[in-house]
C-alpha cells in the first residue's frame, strides 16, 4: 500500500513537472518567434523599409526568453537589439532592392530613451546620403517622435491628428510631507561638497534646492538645444522661431504645424500611395507596395559573420541599476558583469571591447568590483565606453577607466558623488500600527536597525564610509580621465551633466553613439577592415533560470497592467528606495 502511494505521488510529480516544462518551452518558442518577428518577409525590387515600431527596440539584447510576451494579454511584441536596428538601416542604404524608408511610428514597440532617438536619427541622416528617400507619416507627433521624424525628406500627418510642441520639463516628486504624516524619519549622509547630489532631496525637502534647480535647468536647456538645432537644420525653421512656437503654444492643430512648416502636408494614410508613386516606387503583382519591417529586415541581415576567424570587437552591456552579487534579471550585478569583462579579457580572439553603459549607478561596492576588471581589461586591450541614455554616478564610476568615453549629446552623465540614506520607521510603526521593538545586545552599536534611531557613533561611522567613497571616486576619475583632482572636484559634487556639457568639461572624449564607439575601438586596435562585431549577452541556462525569467516577466506584465501610465514613476521610486548603505546613484531621467 505504501509502495502504491509513493508510486502515485512520483507519477503525479512527473506529470505535473512534464506539463510545466512543456508549457515553459511553448512560451520560450513563442518568445523566440516574437523576437525574430518578420524574418520571412520577402525583400524584392522596389521594397520599402517600414520603421513602424512593431518591435520593442531594446538597448541591450534581452537574455529573458519571455521578454516579448505580455502575460496579462498573452500577446507578443518582437524584440530587436538597438545595434541590430542600426546595422539594418546601414545595410538598407547599400541594398539596391530597398528604395527608401517609410517612418510610420504607430506600433506597440518603440525606443527606450532619448539617446536611442538621437542615435537612430543620426543613422537615418546617414541613410539619406545614399540618395534614397525617407518619408514620415503619423496621426500624432509627440516632441520626441517629431525630433526623430524631422530627419525625413517629407513629413505628413492625419488631418485630424495632434501635434505636441511645448519644450522640455523635468519633474521631481518630493515625499517629505508624506514621511512626516507617517512619522518616518530619514537619516541623510552626504558629503558637504556634494550639494548637487540630489537623489536624497525628495526625502528631506519639499522642493528643489537652488543647486539642484540650477543643474536641472542647465540639463533641460542643453537637451532642448540639441532638439531645436536638429529640427532647425532639417526643416529650415530658425531656433528662435521654434522656441517662439513652443512659448506661445502655437502648434495645437495639424494645420498649425503645416503653416509653421514643420510638416509638408495633411493626408489620410491611403493617400500616401500617391507619394510613393511620385517617388518612382513600383507596385508588385498584387498592385500593392512591398514593405518590410525593420525587425524583418534585420533578421535577414543576420549576424556579423563575414569571417568567423577574424579578430573580434566585443560589445558588453551594462544595463540597469548596479547591485551586489550575481544575477541576470535586468540589473547590473557587480560580480556577474565583472566576470563577463574578465571573460572578454581572457579571450584571445577579442581584440577590443565596447562597454555600452545605461545605468544610474547604485552599489558603491559592486561599482568598484566592476571598475577593477575594467582596469585589468584596459591594461591588455582597448576598451571604449559608449554611454546610452544615462551613465551617471556608479555608471560613470565603471566608465572612468576606459581608453575613451563617447556619449550622445542628450546622455545624462557625471553625478560624481555619493550618499547614504537610512530610514527610521520605529515611531511610525508604533504610532500607526502599534508595533514596538526591544533588543538585547553585547555592544552599544550591535544590531543596527531601521526600527531604532541611530546612535552618534553609528552616524559617524557611516559618514566616514561616505567620505571615503567620495574621495576614492574623485581620485579614480582624476586618474582615468587624466585630470587634476582639483579639476575633478570642481565638476563633481554630484552634479549631472548632459553629454554635450560633459564633452566641454572633459568627462567624455566625443559626442557620438554606439557605431562611433565601435569605430574608435577598431581604430585603437588597428584592425583595419578585417574584424567582426559580437554582442556578448547573458542567456539563462537550466530550469531554475527559466523559472526565474518567467517569474520576472510575469511580475513586469502585472505591474504594467495594474499601474498603466504610473508604471515609470513606480519603478523609479522603487529603484530609489531600494538603495541602502553607501551608494552612488543618480535618479534623474529626462525624456522628450
Amino acid at each position: 500500500m505504501k509502495f502504491v502511494k509513493v508510486f502515485l505521488a512520483a507519477l503525479a510529480a512527473f506529470v505535473v513537472g512534464s506539463f510545466v516544462c512543456f508549457f515553459l518551452w511553448i512560451l520560450v518558442l513563442v518568445g523566440m518567434a516574437g523576437t525574430m518577428g518578420g524574418s520571412t518577409e520577402p525583400v524584392t525590387n522596389n521594397t520599402i523599409l517600414k520603421i513602424d515600431f512593431s518591435e520593442v527596440i531594446t538597448d541591450a539584447p534581452s537574455g529573458n526568453p519571455f521578454a516579448s510576451i505580455d502575460f496579462m494579454t498573452m500577446e507578443t511584441t518582437p524584440q530587436l537589439s538597438f545595434y541590430s536596428a542600426l546595422r539594418a538601416i546601414d545595410a538598407a542604404a547599400k541594398d539596391d532592392r530597398i528604395k527608401g524608408i517609410y517612418l510610420r511610428p504607430n506600433g506597440m514597440g518603440g525606443l527606450s530613451g532619448t539617446a536611442q532617438v538621437e542615435e537612430l536619427r543620426a543613422t537615418l541622416q546617414q541613410f539619406k546620403e545614399s540618395g534614397k528617400f525617407i518619408i514620415a507619416y503619423n496621426e500624432t507627433y509627440t516632441q520626441g517622435l517629431y525630433y526623430l521624424v524631422s530627419v525625413a525628406d517629407q513629413i505628413y500627418m492625419q488631418p485630424e491628428g495632434s501635434f505636441d510642441w511645448t519644450g522640455l520639463a523635468s519633474q521631481t516628486l518630493f515625499f517629505k510631507g508624506l514621511l512626516d504624516k507617517l512619522g518616518i524619519e530619514v537619516e541623510i549622509f552626504r558629503p558637504t561638497v556634494c550639494k548637487y547630489k540630489s537623489a536624497v532631496e525628495p526625502y528631506f525637502l519639499k522642493k528643489m534646492s537652488p543647486e539642484n534647480r540650477a543643474q536641472m535647468q542647465s540639463l533641460v536647456n542643453s537637451m532642448w538645444k540639441t532638439v531645436t538645432t536638429a529640427v532647425s537644420e532639417s526643416r529650415s525653421v530658425s531656433v528662435e522661431e521654434l522656441n517662439k512656437l513652443a512659448d506661445n503654444l502655437s502648434i495645437v492643430l495639424p494645420q498649425d504645424a503645416l503653416e509653421a512648416k514643420l510638416i509638408d502636408g495633411l493626408k489620410y494614410e491611403d493617400e500616401m500611395d500617391g507619394i510613393f508613386a511620385e517617388l518612382g516606387v513600383e507596385k508588385g503583382l498584387d498592385d500593392e507596395f512591398n514593405y518590410i519591417s525593420l525587425g524583418g529586415y534585420a533578421a535577414q541581415v543576420g549576424a556579423d559573420l563575414k569571417n568567423v576567424s577574424s579578430p573580434e570587437v566585443a560589445i558588453v552591456y551594462a544595463e540597469g541599476q548596479i547591485v551586489d552579487g550575481e544575477g541576470t534579471d535586468g540589473k547590473i550585478y557587480g560580480n556577474t558583469l565583472a566576470a563577463k569583462i574578465r571573460e572578454v579579457r581572457l579571450d584571445e580572439g577579442v581584440k577590443a571591447v565596447v562597454l555600452r553603459v545605461n545605468s544610474p549607478g547604485g552599489s558603491a561596492l559592486a561599482s568598484d568590483i566592476i571598475w577593477r576588471e575594467m582596469e585589468l581589461l584596459k591594461a591588455e586591450k582597448p576598451v571604449i565606453v559608449s554611454m546610452g541614455g544615462y551613465a551617471a554616478s556608479g555608471g560613470y564610476y565603471i566608465s572612468a577607466p576606459a581608453d575613451a568615453i563617447l556619449a550622445d549629446k542628450t546622455t545624462l552623465t557625471g553625478s560624481i558623488g555619493v550618499f547614504g540614506m537610512i530610514p527610521n520607521v520605529g515611531k511610525a510603526m508604533e504610532q500607526k500600527l502599534g508595533v514596538t521593538v526591544d533588543v538585547v545586545k553585547t555592544n552599544s552599536s550591535a544590531g543596527i536597525s531601521p526600527m531604532v534611531p541611530m546612535t552618534s557613533a553609528e552616524k559617524r561611522a557611516l559618514m566616514r564610509s561616505v567620505d571615503r567613497v567620495y574621495e576614492r571616486f574623485t581620485g579614480l576619475v582624476a586618474e582615468g580621465r587624466n585630470l587634476p583632482v582639483e579639476r575633478v572636484l570642481e565638476i563633481a559634487g554630484g552634479r549631472v551633466w548632459s553629454g554635450e556639457e560633459a564633452l566641454a568639461i572633459g568627462l567624455v572624449d566625443m559626442n557620438g553613439g554606439l557605431k562611433e564607439a565601435i569605430a574608435v575601438a577598431v581604430d585603437k586596435a588597428a584592425l583595419g577592415e578585417d574584424y567582426r562585431i559580437v554582442e556578448r549577452t547573458e542567456v539563462p541556462t537550466g530550469l531554475a533560470a527559466y523559472l526565474s525569467a518567467f517569474s520576472a516577466q510575469l511580475k513586469s506584465s502585472w505591474e504594467a497592467s495594474e499601474l498603466g501610465i504610473a508604471m515609470k514613476e513606480y519603478r523609479h521610486l522603487q529603484e530609489a528606495l531600494s538603495q541602502s548603505g553607501v551608494v552612488m546613484y543618480s535618479p534623474y531621467k529626462v525624456e522628450f
